[in-house]
C-alpha cells in the first residue's frame, strides 16, 4: 500500500520547529520524539451521521472493511508494518548508488538468493537462510537464535534416512558460513566516528568483516584467521573486489549481526556484506559496484572446494 504513484500514503506528522523550544530542543535526540507520537494519519473524513461517536474512525473502519474485508479486532492478530513508501532509485549524476529504504538488509537477502539460485552442481550441500528480527535480537522461532538450523539440517537427514541426531551436530560442527550482513560505510560528513584505516568505503568492493561488537570484540563473532585466509583466497579466484572493514571506532558505538548465533554450532563464521551510508534511515545508499561484487562473493562461497 503507498507504493504505486497512483495509491495515497499514511504519515506520521511532526511538530513544527516554531513550538519546539521546550517540548523538543532542550532534550537528548532518543527523548525528542517519543514511541508513543508517532501515531499515524490515516483520514479525516466522518460519517454523515452528526449523532455518532468516533465518526472519523468509523468512517475509515467502513473504508478498510470494504475493500479489505478488515473489521477492528483483526488489528489485534494483524502484523502491519510501517515503512517510507516509495521506490528505490539511482543515485548520483552518473547513477553509480541506489537509495531506498530496507537496504538493510534486503539487498544482503537478494544477492544472496540469486547467488543460490545460480549455482549449478556445487560439490556440497549449500543453504540460504533468511532470518526474521535480527535488528531486535533475533529472538523468537523465526530469529537466528532459533534451532530452526538445527530442524534445516535434521530434516535433510532425515530424508536420506539417516536420523542420528550427532550426524546433524557433526555436520553444524564442520559448516561454514557467511554472516551476509550491511557494513557502515566511512561517512564523508562523519569521519569522527570511523577509523578511516579501517573503515569500508563505498564502491570499494565487498566489505569482509572478522568482527563486530562493541568495545572491541566484546558479543560478537570473531572469526578465525585461517578460515579468514580461505575467504579471501575464494573470493580473490572468483575475481570478488572486497576491502576489509570494521564497524566504526571502538568506543564509539557499536553493533553484531546473526554471526554469533551461528557460530554456537561450531561452524565457521564470517561477515560480508555492502558498505550503506545512511544506515538505519528512510533513504540508505549502496554502491552498485558493492551489490554486484556481494552477488559474486556470495556465489563463489557457494561453489568453492
Amino acid at each position: 500500500f503507498g507504493e504505486s504513484p497512483d495509491e495515497p500514503v499514511l504519515t506520521i506528522e511532526d511538530l513544527l520547529p516554531h513550538l519546539a523550544r521546550k517540548a523538543q530542543y532542550g532534550k537528548k535526540i532518543e527523548e525528542a520524539i517519543p514511541g508513543e507520537k508517532l501515531n499515524l494519519i490515516v483520514g479525516s473524513i466522518p460519517l454523515p451521521d452528526k449523532e455518532m461517536k468516533d465518526r472519523v474512525k468509523l468512517a475509515i473502519l467502513k473504508l478498510l472493511n470494504d475493500k479489505y474485508g478488515i473489521v477492528e479486532e483483526d488489528f489485534i492478530s494483524a502484523e502491519i508494518e510501517i515503512v517510507p513508501a516509495g521506490p528505490a532509485r539511482d543515485v548520483g549524476f552518473d547513477s553509480s548508488m541506489v537509495g531506498g529504504y530496507g537496504h538493510d538488509d534486503r539487498i544482503c537477502a537478494y544477492t544472496s538468493l540469486r547467488a543460490v539460485l545460480d549455482v549449478q552442481n556445487p560439490k556440497w550441500t549449500v543453504i540460504a537462510l533468511f532470518f526474521d528480527k535480527e535488528e531486535i535480537g533475533s529472538d523468537g522461532n523465526t530469529g537466528a537464535q532459533s534451532h530452526f538450523v538445527e530442524y534445516v539440517i535434521a530434516k535433510l537427514f532425515e530424508l536420506q534416512g539417516k536420523g542420528d541426531y550427532f550426524k546433524v551436530v557433526d555436520a553444524l560442527n564442520h559448516s561454514e558460513a557467511i554472516s551476509a550482513d550491511v557494513s557502515a560505510a566511512l561517512d564523508p560528513d562523519w569521519k569522527e566516528v570511523h577509523e578511516a584505516k579501517n573503515a569500508a568505503k563505498l564502491g570499494y568492493g565487498l566489505p569482509v568483516t572478522k568482527y563486530t561488537g562493541r568495545g572491541g570484540k566484546y558479543t560478537a563473532n570473531d572469526a578465525h584467521a585461517e578460515f579468514v585466509a580461505k575467504i579471501r583466497r575464494i573470493f580473490n579466484q572468483a575475481g570478488v573486489v572486497w576491502q576489509p572493514a570494521e564497524l566504526g571506532k571502538v568506543d564509539e558505538g557499536g553493533g553484531g549481526t546473526v554471526a554469533k548465533y551461528l557460530a554456537k554450532f561450531g561452524m565457521d563464521v564470517i561477515d560480508a556484506g555492502p558498505a550503506l551510508l545512511s544506515m538505519h534511515s528512510p533513504f540508505e545508499i549502496a554502491s552498485k559496484a558493492d551489490l554486484w561484487m556481494a552477488y559474486k562473493g556470495y556465489k563463489a562461497f557457494f561453489e568453492a572446494e
